[in-house]
Formats: structure tokens, sequence, C-alpha cells
């Protein structure tokens, strides 16, 4: 089992050294204030894949999977350098923003022509236009109706930069479809929005769409608040900045010249000259490896919220390592490898700090001692213990007493440790301590 992220812990996780395979990523920090490497990773992969179209992975379970869908959330306090990732944004969608402008420019002509027709005249047809890059004010009907351009025109993936999650409302129209919405951007599906329209049946395209989003630890546990078990915040992947110290500098930011904007270049037209299914062998073997560690984690914690997060931070991770590959001239290296893993326990410790008191019972206040992960039991325990043990500690942590029997049975499954009949007590293995030694 990888022990190398205790998610359990206040501090963030270590990001990996971005070595052979993750020159990219570490060209789109070059221009970042140090603070800001960690938390502004996972936000790069929602809009580096909205560059890929037509383009498929096989995951582990034989499903084939686009890089869209992807959505991620930027949670750091007021004043705490969020701002720069609109700076990347930018830099990565000039094209983006090119090909809107000349779609913008059809839409006004043809407004001209509407303008100047008389009323017994035919009116000339609206123009089909598809906006890569829409506004992050879009209403839902300029949402729906964008998607379905985006998918007349080549099933294009359109992406949205919201700097407030109350904007995401606005999209889905309404807080009560946040939900549905998101589940059907994350899996895929049609927006559900059919409708009769004077021009027949309309309304009703597949989503292609990745999101990111910026917001307060406040505004995202009362945005999310009634959707922590319903699947919903599983899909979003989400990277938390912990309040630093006054240190009383100004972060420095550098300058996206035109070195920089060449050498970006290079990396997108990677991106968007990949066409076709593709298997990534050794990514699939690593998420095999990280699905197991996860099952083992929340058998250590008996935790199932923390097993059902998991599984959708894993795709997201997952996704992120196939746009790497990408950017690496489709080629996998174990600096790659290296950061999908610690992208996916990032998701899930970032997830741990900001709603830990919303997945309890307070949901209105978030101290320091209430942001801690999922506690492992095993490590409370002394080296050899007995099943009453077990027992009084998942009392003291408000656990049922009737599980404290299938608790011991995974851990001996899992050779975490032994027992014996001789004595009546359980040991923990060679194998357990090596690897709970391991940081």
């Amino acid at each position: 089992m990888t022990k190398r992220y205790n998610i359990s812990k206040p501090t963030a996780p270590k990001m990996p050294k971005l070595g052979n395979g993750t020159e990219c990523i570490k060209l789109l920090l070059s221009q970042t204030s140090k603070d800001m490497h960690e938390p502004l990773v996972p936000m790069l992969f929602p809009v580096l894949g909205a560059h890929v179209s037509g383009t498929e992975f096989q995951y582990p379970d034989l499903t084939w999977k686009e890089p869209c869908g992807m959505m991620a959330n930027l949670v750091a306090d007021s004043g705490c350098n969020k701002g720069q990732l609109s700076n990347i944004v930018e830099a990565l969608c000039r094209d983006f923003r090119a090909h809107d402008d000349a779609e913008l420019k059809k839409l006004v002509e043809w407004q001209k022509q509407v303008k100047t027709k008389s009323a017994n005249k035919e009116k000339p047809a609206r123009p089909e236009v598809a906006f890569w890059f829409p506004p992050s004010d879009v209403t839902n009907p300029a949402y729906i109706l964008n998607s379905m351009a985006c998918e007349n025109l080549g099933g294009r993936t359109q992406y949205l930069n919201m700097p407030e999650v109350e904007m995401a409302d606005r999209m889905c129209g309404g807080h009560k479809q946040v939900s549905q919405m998101i589940r059907n951007i994350y899996d895929r599906q049609r927006a559900g929005a059919l409708r009769a329209t004077a021009d027949g049946v309309t309304g009703n395209p597949i989503l292609r769409t990745n999101l990111t989003i910026s917001s307060t630890p406040y505004a995202s546990r009362k945005f999310y608040k009634n959707d922590l078990f319903n699947g919903t915040f599983g899909r979003m992947v989400f990277s938390y900045k912990a309040r630093t110290s006054r240190d009383g500098r100004i972060p420095r930011q550098g300058k996206y010249n035109d070195e920089f904007l060449g050498k970006l270049d290079e990396y997108l037209a990677r991106l968007d000259m990949c066409k076709g299914r593709y298997i990534i062998k050794p990514l699939n073997k690593l998420a095999d490896k990280l699905a197991e560690d996860m099952a083992q984690l929340a058998d250590l914690a008996d935790d199932d919220l923390l097993w059902d997060i998991s599984k959708r931070a894993l795709v997201s991770g997952w996704k992120a390592g196939c746009l790497m590959w990408i950017l690496n001239n489709q080629t996998w290296t174990k600096a790659i490898g290296e950061m999908v893993e610690w992208l996916v326990y990032h998701d899930i410790w970032s997830k741990i700090q900001i709603f830990a008191d919303l997945l309890g019972k307070d949901a209105d206040t978030m101290s320091e001692a209430q942001r801690r992960g999922p506690k492992n039991l095993l490590d409370d325990l002394p080296n050899t213990f007995n099943e009453a043990q077990l027992e009084a500690l998942r009392i003291s942590l408000g656990k049922s007493k009737e599980g404290t029997k299938n608790q011991l049975y995974k851990w001996v499954f899992r050779k975490f440790i032994t027992y014996s009949n001789q004595t009546g007590l359980y040991t923990k293995t060679d194998e357990y301590l090596k690897g709970s030694n391991q940081k």
C-alpha cells in the first residue's frame, strides 16, 4: 500500500518533483508565485482537456472516456491569489478567444441583416455558431444552445472559467439544477433540456464541457452542502489552499511573454492534433494500484465515504494522466505517474479540509481541529492488541461496536495484522509496519 501521503494531516500533501514528462506543467507554473504552485496544478487539466477533441482513452473497466467533463474548484480565502488562475487560463485559451471573436462577428452581421429587413420580408436564418470559451456569466438557455452548436459542429468541448462558484447557478438554470447538470457534464450525458419550439423539438445535446471555479471555503461549503452525499461534489476536483502565515511579502508573478507563449503553443498543438482511441497500459496499471490503495485506506479507517469519493478522484487523476501523456509526445514516464498519484490524494485531502464539518453535523463553522482526514485506527493501537482494545477505540470515535469483528477480518485479509489462536491477540505485520513508516 502506498503510504507516501497522509491525508489525515492539515498540511497539504507535498507535490512530487516535476521531472521528465511534466515539462508543460513546469512551464505553466513558471510565471506564477511559488505559493500557488500546488493549488494551481489540479486546475490546469480542465483547461488543457478542452483542447482535445475526437480522442478517447480506455479506462481499466474497459469503458472509453474523453478528456471532457473535467471540473475543478480552487478554494482559498479572499486575497490568497486565486486570481492567478485567470492569467494562466487566458494564456492557454488565446486560440479559443480568436475562434470566438470570429463566431461573434457572424452573429453581429446577422443581427445587422435582421434589423435592415422590413417586417414583410423574410428574415435571414440565424447562423449556427459555437463558442469554445463562453463568458462566465452565461445563462442556461445560452449554454444549452451553445452545447447544441458544439455537438453539431464536430463534438467540440466548451470551457468555462467562473471566478465565483455562485455563477454555476446561472449556467445550470438555478441552484436546484446544479446537481443534475454537474452529473450530466461529468458523465458526458445529454442535457435533459428537451423542449418544443417554433422550429421543432430541440435542446438536448450531449454535454461536452470542462469547467474551473474559484471560491472561498465559506462559499464552497454553502454552495455544495446539500450535495455532499449524492455524488455531486465527488465529481468535482477540489484544490484547497490553506491560509498561510503573515510574512508581509507580496508574491511575485512573471510575464506571459512571447517566448513563454511560443513554448506553450508547441504543447497545445500536441493536444489539438491528438485523435483516435488509445490504451495507456502503465496508466491503467497505476489506476488499478491506486484503487487498491484507496480500498485499503478506507478499510484502515472503516470509512465508506472515503471509499466513495476516492473512486471519482481516481478517474479525474487518470484523465489528467492521459493529458500529460499527450503533452509528453504520447510517452509515459515515472514522473507522470507520480503526478497522477499526487492529484488523487490532493483531491481527497482538499475535500476533507473544506467539508470535514459538513460531513459531520456542524455546518456553520469549521475549526482547525475539525480539518482532519479519515483516522487510521490501526495506527492508534499498539503493535500487539486484543479485540476489546479496538472495540473501545471504535466507540470513542463514534463507530459501532458491532463493526469490530468485520474490521479485524478485513485487516487480517489484507495482511495488516495476524492473529494468534494461543494468545487471542492480534499483531501488526512487518509489511504493515514498514509501509506505515514511509513518508
